[in-house]
């Protein structure tokens, strides 16, 4: 037994790659070939269900699940109003108790609409404020530009109507976009 095993180790190390562990010559078999083939031909087929073309009726649906099941969206923040409507900067509503009201850098919540976009619609906040709410030593709150109020912001995911190259369906692609989810204090830039 020791004289066999150390031939058998030189022998299978002195083979060619071409060659299988019985030294018998490797032919590329046809189902191997086959394999390949079906791989290199299907292979696009797999990946063009990313821009799969949808009737302009069924585009909602479709979007409404692609986005539940690849992109969950975040919770809409309630009492939010058009994105254009006036606004100051509250000192004189300083005491309530809701965050986004009692914080150093209040904010609102307004709605954005996003043509041929899923959702068409989505909730930002707004910074109030240019600096930040400090509160002085009677209690009073004052403005202060000795900070700024600064956006906080998060990346989400729309799914954008695109047309299809037939120019009578479309497809959804996934696009990026910053979004203010709230304001915070900062120190100015220096520079």
């Amino acid at each position: 037994m020791p004289t066999t095993l150390p031939r058998l180790i030189k022998t299978r190390a002195c083979l060619p790659a071409s060659h299988s562990r019985r030294g018998e010559p490797r032919e590329m078999g046809a189902l191997t070939q086959l394999v390949a083939v079906v791989v290199l031909v299907a292979g696009p087929a797999w990946t063009s269900n990313l821009h799969r073309c949808y009737e302009e009726q069924e585009l909602s649906k479709v979007a409404h699940r692609k986005l539940a099941s690849h992109y969950p969206q975040p919770p809409e923040p309630r009492g939010a109003v058009a994105h254009d409507s006036p606004f100051a900067c509250p000192l004189d509503l300083y005491m309530p108790w809701d965050l986004k009201e009692r914080s150093l850098s209040p904010w609102r919540y307004v709605s954005k609409p996003m043509k041929d976009h899923y959702p068409s619609t989505y909730v930002e906040a707004q910074c109030l404020c240019s600096g930040c709410i400090m509160i002085k030593n009677q209690g009073t709150p004052e403005l202060s530009h000795d900070y700024n109020s600064v956006p906080l912001t998060q990346t989400r995911v729309f799914l954008k109507r695109e047309r299809c190259t037939d120019e009578q369906k479309y497809y959804l692609k996934p696009v990026s976009v910053v979004v203010t989810v709230g304001c915070t204090c900062a120190r100015p830039h220096l520079v």
